[in-house]
């Protein structure tokens, strides 16, 4: 099928659908609230090669500011130029229709921006049979799927295609309400080991793996009572691949920190491009905040003032980013052996454990979750913004709140392994026991609201 730009008459108009069953706008409304987790934070979605059996309603069902239906029978817009904004294709059941999915994706790819993403609807493989039984007994209707895909071929057809999955959940494992029953059961089973892989569905993320070269980067360093480390910080960015912006953010220091910035800010101020500033609020998460709102380039990312991260690292960042392995590039300091006492054996355990959490939590795979390196764009940075709003102002750290978006929203979160360094100056901010527990919190906050949604 040719694929060029769509004409007026491919856009559908929604409501005046057939009345449908119970169950299946039940089916639809747990569908479509999946989807809409992320759709709702993007400008529009295309509902691509819909079934002749799809009425429509899943659509219905998907919250998100535009929509539109593309048949086969109609050319699919070219999407390669969108830059700010992002676009989700809907694919409802068509692959496990289809017998060429490589060929297919391929072609979708071509006119896709590195800011689309796809989102598949998927019949589980393993429950075919009750496919077959549940057509037998009136209660579905339509063709049976003849392509069922396993997890291992989808991520087979995705990476030869061009694609990375960036998301994958399970969906619909009652498909009647029962009077709220049904609810408990398709919150609680996504969690139960073994059994969550008996869903009816899956819905399933793909990013298109596409290179790009933004033209610089904003670097923001939080530094509080860091006055031994400013200097050292610009010396070791002067070679920075590409044009990059400092953004100097001061944290009520009691070390000569903030004079020390002002300093080094004269000194180098015809080599780099420096902002410097101080915030009003406490800690961390509050600092990042007021620079990304400062940052004047494409790209923001974050480097703590103690330089445990080594700053000629941060190249490995943007090359990642430019890559198009990921548009979320998240630093891992639990690969190398870390240097001396950089990390005490508590905290490289908690370290750990909340990695593994949180990657269950949010379905996706993370190294790292508190390291404090993160490298994203400026104008997903703004959709986080929204989601955050949305969801609540829950993290003091900031690690979190940007890692939950960064997974709902699909943004590809791959990580860097980096040697953590010991300090050389001041002494560390992190109190283990009570930050542990506020992060359990947070972390609990996420199994409720997002994982049992």
């Amino acid at each position: 099928m040719e694929l060029s730009t769509v004409p007026a008459s491919a856009v559908k108009p929604q409501g005046a659908f057939p009345r449908l069953p119970p169950w299946k706008r039940y089916v639809h409304r747990l569908l479509g609230r999946e989807i809409s987790a992320l759709t709702r934070y993007y400008d529009r979605t295309i509902h691509w090669l819909p079934r002749p059996e799809d009425d429509g309603t899943l659509l219905e069902s998907v919250d998100c500011p535009q929509t539109q239906i593309v048949s086969g029978e109609q050319d699919f817009p070219d999407l390669t130029r969108e830059v700010d904004e992002r676009t989700a294709v809907l694919v409802n059941g068509t692959l496990n229709h289809h017998f060429d999915i490589q060929g297919l994706l391929s072609g979708l790819k071509a006119r896709l921006s590195r800011s689309s993403r796809v989102v598949v609807v998927l019949y589980n493989p393993y429950l075919r049979g009750l496919y077959g039984l549940a057509n037998r007994l009136g209660i579905r209707s339509g063709e049976l799927p003849t392509t069922f895909i396993t997890r291992v071929d989808l991520e087979t057809l995705s990476a030869i295609s061009g694609f990375a999955i960036v998301r994958q959940r399970p969906v619909v494992y009652c498909p009647f309400s029962l009077f709220g029953l049904g609810d408990l059961i398709n919150k609680v089973l996504p969690v139960l080991p073994v059994l969550k892989w008996f869903s009816f569905a899956f819905v399933v993320v793909l990013r298109p793996v596409i290179k790009t070269a933004p033209g610089g980067l904003s670097c923001v360093i939080p530094a509080r009572n860091e006055r031994g480390n400013i200097e050292n910080a610009l010396k070791r960015l002067e070679n920075f691949p590409c044009r990059i912006e400092v953004i100097f953010v001061e944290g009520h220091s009691s070390d000569g920190t903030w004079e020390e910035i002002q300093r080094v800010a004269e000194l180098y101020k015809d080599r780099f491009k420096l902002q410097i500033m101080q915030q009003t609020g406490k800690g961390k998460n509050d600092a990042v905040r007021l620079g990304f709102s400062k940052a004047t380039e494409p790209l923001l990312v974050i480097l703590d003032a103690d330089l445990t991260m080594p700053p000629e690292m941060l190249e490995r960042f943007y090359l990642a980013y430019c890559a198009g392995l990921g548009d979320f590039v998240n630093g891992s300091r639990l690969v190398y052996p870390m240097e001396g006492d950089a990390m005490r054996f508590l905290n490289r355990l908690g370290n750990v454990f909340f990695a593994k959490l949180l990657s269950f939590v949010l379905d996706v795979r993370i190294g790292d979750s508190l390291c404090g390196t993160k490298l994203l764009s400026k104008r997903d940075y703004q959709r986080i913004l929204a989601w955050r709003e949305d969801f609540g102002d829950f993290d003091p750290f900031g690690d979190f709140e940007l890692l939950f978006p960064a997974a709902i929203l699909g943004l590809g979160i791959v990580d860097v392994p980096i040697r953590y360094l010991a300090r050389t100056y001041g002494s560390t901010n992190i109190q283990r026991f009570r930050h542990g527990w506020l992060l359990f919190k947070m972390t609990a906050i996420g199994l409720f609201r997002i994982k049992m949604r």
